[in-house]
């Protein structure tokens, strides 16, 4: 682990000292949601063993099923097995089901608190926006979302380690959505970029959401349209559409971000800003309401 990396102990207190990211307890994100992250990248998994994964914990396959039951996922019938769940969905359509639970159970409590919130309704919109772009591309929507949902771990990081501080953070700082990297570097001695390339290796993750989960604020140098190049965009249209990671944040508008899109996916999206805001609005809505 990269023991360069350091949040700050009592931080926000005269005399704080800065600990080294090897020594801190972050909590960890959901072990289940983790292991279907892993398993579901495999090339080999089996919809049973998916299934077993899931319903090995009663209370998380009881959060998914609710999902896939619900009106984001509409089925004709009602779902009541994790295995019928996959049946229906595939495994990796599941995968972003379960990571959604997942965090939403990471935050836990701190939802309550507005500036949590906030964190929630952007990685969700995020992820949504990615995969509405993806569906309109070549790239696949499964991935995106997943790198959508996933792309602000280290967030929610800070969320869980250290809410009260972060939410006052959040709640407080105004700019755009980069220029809160130095307010949390001089809170945390890392910034969410940081945090979250981190996490990557310590959580083991899938290695390819390394770039995405630190350079989704960087506009990369590439002529190829690739998952960070499509999340750093989606998570600016989240911005833009009513959806940002924290209240004061000011970014550019909607038609200029979707002018970053290259033609055939930007031809195929939603080009009123009111329609995609309530799209989005609404399946969040649905998600926040079981």
């Amino acid at each position: 682990m990269n023991g360069a990396g350091q949040l700050r102990a009592n931080s926000g207190i005269e005399g704080s000292v800065a600990v080294p990211w090897a020594r801190l307890r972050i909590p960890a994100f959901p072990q289940i949601a983790v292991r279907v992250l892993q398993l579901a990248g495999g090339r080999a998994v089996s919809m049973r063993q998916l299934s077993d994964l899931i319903s090995s914990d009663p209370a998380f396959c009881s959060e998914v099923l609710t999902i896939v039951n619900s009106l984001v996922y509409a089925p004709r019938f009602p779902v009541t097995s994790i295995l019928q769940a996959v049946a229906m969905l595939g495994t990796h359509n599941l995968k972003g089901i379960c990571l959604t639970v997942g965090v939403r159970a990471y935050l836990g409590k701190s939802l309550s608190h507005p500036a949590m919130r906030c964190i929630w309704r952007h990685n969700l919109a995020t992820a949504l926006v990615a995969q509405q772009l993806a569906i309109a591309g070549v790239i696949d929507k499964d991935k995106a979302y997943t790198a959508g949902i996933l792309h602000d771990m280290g967030r929610l990081a800070f969320a869980a380690l250290q809410p009260t501080e972060y939410s006052a953070l959040l709640g407080t700082h105004t700019g755009s959505a980069r220029s809160i990297l130095a307010s949390e570097k001089s809170l945390f001695g890392v910034d969410h970029c940081e945090a979250g390339r981190n996490l990557v290796h310590e959580w083991k993750l899938p290695p390819e959401l390394e770039t995405v989960v630190s350079l989704h604020h960087a506009k990369r140098d590439s002529s190829a349209w690739q998952i960070p190049d499509l999340i750093h965009v989606s998570c600016r249209i989240a911005d833009s559409i009513g959806f940002p990671a924290f209240q004061g944040c000011i970014g550019g508008s909607y038609h200029d971000v979707l002018a970053e899109v290259p033609g055939p996916e930007r031809d195929l999206f939603p080009s009123n800003v009111e329609s995609l805001s309530f799209a989005i609005g609404s399946k969040i809505n649905a998600v926040e309401s079981l």
